[in-house]
């Protein structure tokens, strides 16, 4: 897996916390499915189901479509019978169009405006490594964060807070008070909206 430094790019951001999310997914065992998580309403399923959403929109935005052009096509479960398959498609889609030459410094046309590639590639960083922690917590996993990759996934957290809160609130939930002394994954998790203390 790749080694965070402070100079890691947004796409190598995103395939690390992919490739960790797509561990924890591995290891869902059938009962687990509509076990509950940290995020409110959200079972297992529902909450892998988002983020399998997340890389099927990023195959299409990725590639220069507009939220216009997908329509509704991606709305609702998008998992199946099968979901490990379902997720396994969706991811490497995603990460293909990620990964296409270009595509970092290409415009991605999202609902709140024109962003460049890596830009929304730091977007799906971010929903990948905190939602981690959400299947994490929710089905029993040890859940080791890279502290280079927290500490770039609370900067971001924060400018996104300060330059573009309209963002930071659609992807996040209102920000969770920690402790002064709380470590730089839990300052984190408040940052996004989540108790650390969840399930303890």
């Amino acid at each position: 897996m790749t080694t965070i430094t402070a100079g890691t790019d947004a796409l190598e951001l995103l395939r690390h916390a992919a490739a960790r999310f797509d561990q924890l997914v591995a290891e869902i065992r059938e009962p687990q499915w509509n076990d509950p998580t940290p995020c409110p309403g959200w079972t297992v399923r529902s909450l892998v189901n988002h983020v399998a959403v997340e890389d099927l929109w990023a195959a299409e935005l990725f590639a220069g479509r507009t939220i216009a052009e997908v329509g509704d096509r991606l709305d609702g479960d998008q998992l199946g019978a099968v979901p490990l398959d379902r997720w396994h498609e969706a991811l490497r889609g995603g990460l293909d169009a990620a990964d296409a030459p270009g595509t970092m410094a290409d415009t991605v046309h999202l609902s709140f405006g024109d962003v460049p590639g890596s830009e929304y590639a730091m977007q799906l960083f971010a929903d990948h490594l905190v939602h981690g922690w959400d299947l994490a917590v929710a089905t029993g996993q040890r859940y080791e964060v890279d502290p280079a990759a927290a500490q770039r996934c609370l900067q971001f957290a924060r400018e996104l807070a300060a330059g573009a809160p309209e963002v930071r609130n659609g992807m996040f939930g209102p920000e969770v008070p920690v402790p002064d002394d709380a470590d730089t994954f839990d300052r984190l998790l408040g940052q996004t909206g989540r108790d650390p203390g969840w399930g303890r």
